[in-house]
């Protein structure tokens, strides 16, 4: 079996951030959140990533991080573009925003040819979930359809900042996934956790909820399944909501739940959740690494030669 590759999407701008926070220093020698991320992931036992970035950012990225991991990691790039549809879709005029998660992985379907795992780039994830996500990738017998996400309870995961989107699993007791469903507006109002539904209702959320933080193990099926759901689903979706559709994983998953073609194995960590959804919650994910760091977690310096 081929060793797992780290699949890291990193194609968004940041709107909500106000610049490219994926190359925004948190670290004390300018290392970014995705630093940390490979620096796990290395550790745990990955030696590819694949990064899913788009034209406007890759000279920047590759400036400030890319070419500097190549010491240590395969390195290669795949491009998330507005452009990169199945022929008879067109694109809305005004459409800036990316086509989503499930599309960031459409747009590597080219290069990823062996069992995966799916990061976020601007969000850190703790040691323990690269060793657990690694560790089941490597399974000898790891089946066509055998897939995992590693989970976090929704307190973790939230910002006092703004809305945050996660998706909001169910999970049975055999700790497969039964079902997950992409909450696009989830923020702390007062004492409470609460999203926002289509109908610009307010619904609360228990806190210990079991949610995705895009942290995921696939086998190389799931291209299949998304190149053969991203025509009907674009094609309704544009529809509906042409300047802000998207093609979401959970959504792509949960197809292949209902249809009972595979498993999701949930794969529960004690690692507590940071992110830079907006500028304001930089410096709370700098005292977090520094503390890290004297504790003895991750050396002063991560890359070192």
């Amino acid at each position: 079996m081929k060793e797992p590759i780290l699949v890291v999407m990193a194609a968004g701008i940041g709107s909500r951030y106000g610049g490219l926070k994926q190359t925004d220093p948190v670290g004390a020698n300018g290392e970014l959140i995705i630093d940390y991320s490979v620096y796990d992931a290395v550790k745990a036992g990955f030696k590819k990533v694949v990064f899913i970035i788009n034209h406007i950012i890759e000279q920047d990225f590759k400036e400030t991080i890319g070419n500097r991991l190549e010491a240590f990691i395969n390195v290669e790039y795949a491009f998330q573009e507005l452009y990169d549809l199945p022929d008879g879709i067109s694109i809305p005029a005004d459409r800036r925003k990316p086509w989503g998660t499930a599309h960031a992985i459409y747009a590597a379907r080219n290069i990823i040819d062996a069992p995966f795992a799916v990061i976020n780039a601007d969000d850190y994830y703790g040691k323990d979930a690269f060793i657990k996500i690694y560790n089941f990738l490597s399974k000898e017998r790891l089946g066509e359809y055998d897939y995992a996400m590693v989970v976090y309870k929704l307190i973790n995961t939230v910002t006092e900042n703004g809305y945050v989107s996660r998706g909001v699993c169910s999970v049975d007791d055999k700790s497969n996934l039964v079902n997950i469903v992409e909450r696009t507006h989830i923020e702390k109002r007062g004492s409470k956790i609460e999203f926002l539904d289509k109908e610009n209702n307010w619904n609360q959320l228990d806190e210990n909820s079991v949610v995705s933080m895009n942290m995921w193990g696939f086998n190389i099926s799931l291209i299949e399944e998304i190149s053969n759901l991203i025509e009907e689903f674009l094609t309704e979706a544009i529809k509906e909501n042409p300047l802000k559709c998207e093609f979401f994983l959970p959504y792509v998953v949960d197809k292949i739940i209902k249809n009972n073609k595979g498993i999701v194995k949930v794969l529960q960590t004690h690692e507590k959740w940071y992110g830079v959804t907006y500028s304001e919650d930089k410096l709370k994910v700098m005292e977090a690494i520094s503390k890290m760091i004297l504790e003895g977690k991750y050396p002063n310096k991560l890359w070192e030669v």
